[in-house]
């Protein structure tokens, strides 16, 4: 995880929303939604143990996030929905069944029509209700419309079976259907009862509540509570249903939404675009301005460039904020579209809510921008300055590096070689040594070793190892700082600032000082020192486990007749462990390149000669 997405997933909001992960190439991988952006997104860059493979997989191509937030958690589904129909993230791939949100489809022109669920709308003359953001809600509501209004269900010919006189199905003996079907009920009398079910659906459901509600409270002072319990839940489903949204319309609607934010002397334009009622996307415009410079200015400003290499226009564009010379540029847009388009700024209802929605998300954008860089500045530059003033270094260090051991009793050492630019890691300058000489456990050997063949390599004129330093610290106290300033010298490096880290006590040795510095404690030259120490310390101990782990699986395999070097790098590089090893079959074993069925078979015997041993063992009488 990059320092960036650290620092951002500290500033997220705890308020819904919906959120992009973008890889290095800067590609949409994933659009989720959450009710706490704070909470859901920070879960992925925690510990990776119960991350399925595939978002396991996703989060090791995290580069960077954005989000959007809305309202309430049905505004979020919604824009998700939106977004992954517009991007196409490749781990959004469970999510994509190329279905649309739901509908409600009644042919009017039929003389008993029924109600049919549908996720496309067609141009064939029939009635359509929705979208509908949630399929299970609308079922719901349909089951409430099943319970109070008895409309058919089935998809019988009513025409035939009226002129067979067929019997009404169960339905009907169960109040749940008028039975048109018997031919006792006109075309006028259904079409009254289905209006009446085309009203509640639309969101006009206040006599249905109210009758819910009077039915709820009867059978409370009946002591009928479980009735009274399910009458609730089909309350709180209607209240569902018709829970209002701004994300998506019912029609299709086609806008252009700008809002502008500035803060200090930075002005951003957020962008909303609606394309058929819904939002498909968000875009972020940076303006150069002077403090003197008008909103109205800086937008009317704004929207003549965006326009002026704009391909295609929408109808209608909103304003959270009055731009200069609307009027004109309503009449400029209108002669470049060939039509009439519309710019004004809404004073209400569901199109202000949009530009009040786009106006949220720039100042939190604008926020957001400015927290980040003054905690980059304080990580990075600002730190490696108040640094250098601790030091008394005649200039800040742009590269700075540092040195840390590890072993295990001695055996496998290893020294690592962090380098942070600009108070940033950079990963791409890390070396490490797997040191050569019998160190015994001894740093100052291990250290002496790695710091000699890094200066070498540089006076080599080694790409890898340039440039050195501006501030070489070494991970312990005046002991290894010795070492450092002996090895410097040797090469005629003394100008490298060079100082000492205790771990434990967290101060600083310096050169010639018989008292270490105590940085000041929680400031930024601390967090910076420790964190390039902790880097060190994890880039050792990962490149030592890799050593120790192939040294003991080499030291078993030592013992086995016939297996040598190339082979033992051969099993390694297929089974990775002994467990592996030991688990394969000899035909496993002599499917692996260089192993013939002799050494095969010579492998699968040292592992197993103990089970050989006791199926060779007699039983006791």
């Amino acid at each position: 995880m990059n320092q960036t997405l650290t620092e951002k997933l500290k500033l997220l909001p705890s308020s819904p929303g919906v959120y992009k992960m973008f890889n290095a190439a800067g590609e949409v991988i994933y659009v989720g939604k959450a009710i706490s952006l704070k909470n859901r997104v920070r879960q992925y860059f925690q510990s990776s143990k119960n991350h399925p493979p595939k978002v396991a997989a996703m989060v090791r191509q995290i580069e960077d996030f954005e989000y959007i937030r809305v309202a309430n958690e049905t505004e979020a589904f919604s824009l998700e929905s939106n977004l992954i129909k517009e991007f196409k993230p490749k781990y959004n791939i469970l999510l994509k069944d190329d279905k649309h949100f739901p509908y409600i489809r009644v042919d009017l022109r039929q003389d008993f029509p029924r109600l049919e669920v549908v996720r496309r709308v067609k141009k064939d003359g029939a009635k359509y209700l929705g979208p509908f953001l949630s399929g299970l809600l609308l079922r719901d509501g349909l089951a409430i419309v099943r319970e109070q209004y008895p409309i058919r269900q089935c998809k019988k010919d009513i025409g035939r079976m009226i002129a067979r006189r067929e019997r009404p199905c169960l339905m009907y003996h169960i109040g749940k259907c008028c039975a048109p079907c018997s031919g006792n009920v006109t075309r006028e009398e259904y079409h009254k009862l289905v209006d009446e079910v085309l009203s509640f659906l639309s969101g006009n459901t206040a006599e249905i509540l109210r009758s819910l509600g009077e039915q709820m409270i009867a059978a409370s002072e009946a002591m009928d509570f479980e009735h009274a319990a399910v009458l609730r839940d089909r309350i709180h489903a209607i209240e569902s249903l018709n829970e209002k949204q701004a994300v998506i319309a019912t029609t299709n609607t086609m806008l252009d939404v700008f809002a502008l934010g500035r803060l200090e002397t930075n002005a951003l334009v957020f962008a909303l675009f609606v394309r058929n009622g819904k939002v498909i996307g968000t875009e972020k415009f940076r303006m150069d301005a002077d403090a003197e410079e008008s909103d109205a200015d800086i937008l009317s400003a704004f929207l003549s460039q965006y326009y002026a290499e704009s391909a295609s226009f929408v109808p209608e564009v909103l304003l959270y904020q009055d731009a200069s010379d609307m009027e004109a540029i309503s009449l400029w847009l209108s002669g470049m579209a060939k039509r009439k388009v519309e710019v004004h700024r809404p004073q209400r209802g569901e199109k202000r809510k949009l530009t009040e929605m786009a106006y949220r998300n720039c100042l939190d954008v604008l926020e957001k921008d400015a927290s980040l860089q003054k905690r980059a500045w304080e990580r990075g530059e600002g730190a490696l300055t108040q640094l250098s003033a601790i030091l008394g270094l005649e200039t800040v260090p742009t590269r700075i590096e540092c040195f840390d051991n590890s072993h295990i009793q001695g055996r496998d050492t290893v020294s690592s070689m962090v380098v942070f630019t600009d108070g940033q890691p950079d990963k791409s300058a890390y070396r490490r040594f797997r040191i050569r000489a019998d160190a015994g456990g001894n740093d100052l050997i291990a250290m002496r070793e790695a710091l000699t063949r890094r200066f070498q390599k540089a006076c080599d004129n080694d790409a890898g190892f340039l440039p050195v330093p501006d501030l070489l610290v070494m991970d312990g106290g005046p002991a290894q700082l010795q070492v450092a300033l002996e090895v410097l010298d040797a090469f005629s490096l003394d100008f490298i600032p060079t100082v000492g880290l205790a771990e434990l006590s967290e101060t600083i040795y310096l050169p010639g000082e018989p008292n270490p510095i105590q940085l000041p404690r929680n400031s930024a030259p601390q967090h910076l020192i420790e964190r390039l120490r902790d880097e060190a310390h994890r880039f050792a101990i990962s490149y030592h486990r890799n050593v120790h782990n192939r040294n003991a699986l080499y030291s078993v395999l030592d013992s086995i007749p016939g297996v040598g070097d190339k082979r033992k790098r051969a099993l390694f590089d297929a089974f990775l462990t002994i467990d592996a090893i030991k688990a394969a079959t000899q035909e496993e074993l002599a499917a692996v390149p260089l192993i013939d069925t002799r050494t095969a078979v010579s492998v699968y015997e040292y592992f197993h000669k103990d089970d050989a041993s006791a199926d060779e063992t007699p039983e006791p009488f």
